[in-house]
């Protein structure tokens, strides 16, 4: 390090004075072994800073070898699979209890129970934290409930092969991820085998999910590289792309995931358009909370102190004046308008400051 080298030119120095003061040593020779110290300090400087290196290498080394030979706790290609004359993409949770591996005590669901017929739109609903997405985390079986079972068109999914299962899910969340490669290529990943996608079926999915128009605007059109998260893109048009991926893969069973959440109004009619289009002729399960969003679902489901507190269709939940849907939606109609009175009030005052100046 600095300090063993400057240690060593000031003993050096010391000694080499006590030497000349007794006439046992030159001025020459002093600096001689001077640069012959100070070459010592930088020699052991850098095996000093080697070594530190090497120990961050090994501990690196063996977090990454402890990665790789792990064992998944769930296996990843073991099971039965399902034809197509069996495989019609009804869902059903029965007293299903779940809590995160990482957080045993605090429990996420307790007796919660869900039925969603095949090819119907379910909507779930319900206040922040109360584990929405966990039902999407599980259905992918990213993890197993403690108790209770999940069936897909009555085969416990346990019984299931997860590589051939999550093959026929497709999803759109809040945050969808794209790779920092082009547009053609993002799309093409929805396929099992992307390598065999054509640009023609590119091309269609994008117009269906109201992307074609944004994508043939950039220089490079389906070419455009997106950068990494896609970066270089809008939050409107990472949907978009995400819908056109989906469509591609075309699933029997899609999970929407707060997918509208954090647009503006503009971006979220033409993802919601496209959504649309995207939910025709499959089970569907939505995740979310502006109305505009669930208002076209078959059923609405409201889920709070890890259960199912109401179910039904959306104007059968509305007309219970005393139920937590009817509640949620007169919370969300008064932001809304207090969104729209303070835009209302900004605009207003642009024109007064426009018609004084």
């Amino acid at each position: 390090t600095g300090l063993s080298g400057n240690l060593i030119v000031l003993s050096v120095l010391y000694k080499g004075g006590l030497l000349m003061g007794s006439a046992y040593m030159t001025v020459g020779e002093l600096s001689s072994f001077l640069m012959y110290a100070f070459w010592v300090g930088i020699s052991i400087g850098g095996l000093s800073s080697f070594y530190s290196e090497l120990m961050k290498g090994l501990g690196a080394g063996g977090r990454l070898w402890e990665l790789i030979e792990r064992k998944p706790q769930l296996p990843f290609n073991e099971g039965i699979t399902l034809g197509k004359d069996l495989f019609r993409g009804a869902l059903e949770f029965k007293d299903v209890e779940f809590a995160y591996p990482t957080r045993p005590e605090t429990s996420i669901f307790k007796d919660f129970s869900l039925s969603i017929p095949a090819g119907s739109v379910m909507a779930l609903v319900g206040p922040s934290g109360t584990g929405k997405s966990t039902i999407v985390s599980l259905l992918l079986r990213l993890y197993d409930p403690i108790s209770g079972t999940i069936t897909v068109d009555g085969f416990d999914i346990r019984q299931l092969n997860p590589l051939w299962f999550r093959t026929k899910i497709g999803t759109v969340s809040q945050e969808p991820v794209l790779f920092s490669c082009s547009i053609a290529e993002n799309i093409a990943y929805g396929a099992e085998d992307p390598s065999t996608v054509t640009a023609e079926e590119i091309q269609k999915v994008a117009e269906i999910a109201n992307a074609a128009s944004f994508i043939r605007d950039f220089p490079k059109g389906f070419d455009t590289v997106v950068g990494e998260k896609g970066i270089l893109l809008s939050g409107g048009q990472k949907q978009r792309i995400a819908i056109a991926r989906a469509l591609l893969k075309n699933p029997k069973i899609l999970l929407l995931d707060e997918a509208t959440s954090a647009l503006d109004a503009e971006n979220e009619y033409l993802v919601q358009e496209a959504l649309d289009r995207l939910m025709e002729g499959r089970t569907v399960l939505i995740i979310a909370h502006r109305l505009s969003t669930i208002q076209n679902a078959d059923f609405v489901a409201v889920l709070g102190q890890g259960k199912i507190l109401e179910c039904g269709k959306h104007e059968e939940l509305l007309a219970n004046p005393n139920g937590l849907f009817k509640k949620l939606m007169q919370k969300q109609a008064f932001l809304q308008n207090s969104d729209t009175f303070a835009l209302d009030l900004q605009s207003r005052e642009k024109d007064i400051l426009k018609e004084n100046v």
